[in-house]
């Protein structure tokens, strides 16, 4: 005995060119049956929230599945699985394809190499799943971008959801944003860690989606924008305040990186703030405002 609920869409070319875009979505639990085998020619990310089973690999293997867990089913690659006869399972399944499934591959999120991959939860997932399902009504005329918009959200939940990830991301990206700023090569990173340079590019590209030298590279741009952004410091200062000891190849790197110069992003924001800028996250729930007229 099983129950099932799904929705399938044909997004315009239009939308296609958002980046990504929402096939279908489906929601299912029970002694659901066997799928496959068969080969899409779409991505199928499809959540196994509770319960038990088994996937066939494209080399006649057979896995078994326990929740939480991920099935990646990728364009092209022969798939088999089901749930276990006697407990069933309870799963949400997303349908989607776009040019951004590729950069998204590139950068770690989906895995074709990993067609099963342990969760450590499913609620930021399901959240997502949900938004899709709501989003899903007769005759919604925002459908097709708001099912797309939450398929880049699902793909973010489930790559903070991995098991082998902490629940605070990656240690080895931990701390090389804490030393981010300090004047340190890729090789006296990777010492710091007890890693050679290749094990610590690797584990940077397994877990960022890029190398060492450019995950460095974000946060430092990121801290240097604030700084021109919020205050009056020279550009040589904000050199050394991110890590360059040489302002001039810190002001090259900075053009060629965003587009544009140092002193032209600052003129650009058109603003600084004398009361001090804030390392401090707001609450989602309590956000700063202004205070009513009047107020202290």
């Amino acid at each position: 005995m099983y129950h099932t609920w799904m929705r399938y869409f044909t997004p315009s070319p239009v939308h296609h060119r958002l980046g990504l875009v929402c096939l279908g979505v489906g929601l299912q639990h029970g002694t659901l049956p066997t799928v496959g085998p068969r080969t899409l020619d779409h991505h199928v990310a499809v959540v196994i929230n509770s319960g038990r089973g088994w996937l066939r690999e494209p080399d006649g293997r057979d896995r078994t599945v326990v929740a939480p867990a991920l099935l990646w089913l990728v364009p092209g690659v022969p798939h088999h699985y089901g749930a276990d006869p006697e407990t069933g399972w309870d799963e949400s399944f997303v349908d989607f394809t776009g040019p951004a499934t590729t950069t998204y591959t590139e950068l770690g999120y989906i895995e074709p190499e990993r067609p099963l991959v342990p969760l450590a939860d499913t609620a930021g997932a399901r959240a997502a799943v949900g938004r899709i399902a709501r989003a899903a009504r007769r005759g919604n005329p925002l459908l097709e971008v708001e099912t797309g918009a939450a398929v880049h959200e699902l793909l973010v939940a489930l790559r903070r959801a991995r098991a082998d990830l902490g629940r605070d991301g990656d240690p080895v990206l931990q701390a090389l944003a804490r030393d981010a700023f300090r004047p340190l090569s890729v090789a006296e990173h990777a010492a710091r860690h007890a890693m050679t340079a290749a094990e610590l590019r690797a584990a940077v590209r397994r877990a960022a989606g890029c190398s060492p030298k450019d995950y460095l590279l974000g946060i430092r741009l990121g801290r240097a924008k604030e700084l021109l952004a919020a205050t009056e410091l020279p550009v040589a200062a904000v050199a050394r305040r991110v890590g360059y000891d040489d302002p001039a190849y810190f002001s090259r790197l900075f053009t060629r990186r965003v587009g544009t110069a140092p002193v032209r992003f600052r003129e650009q924001q058109g603003r600084t703030v004398p009361g001090g800028w804030s390392d401090r996250i707001p609450d989602p729930d309590d956000p700063p405002t202004i205070g009513p007229a009047g107020a202290a």
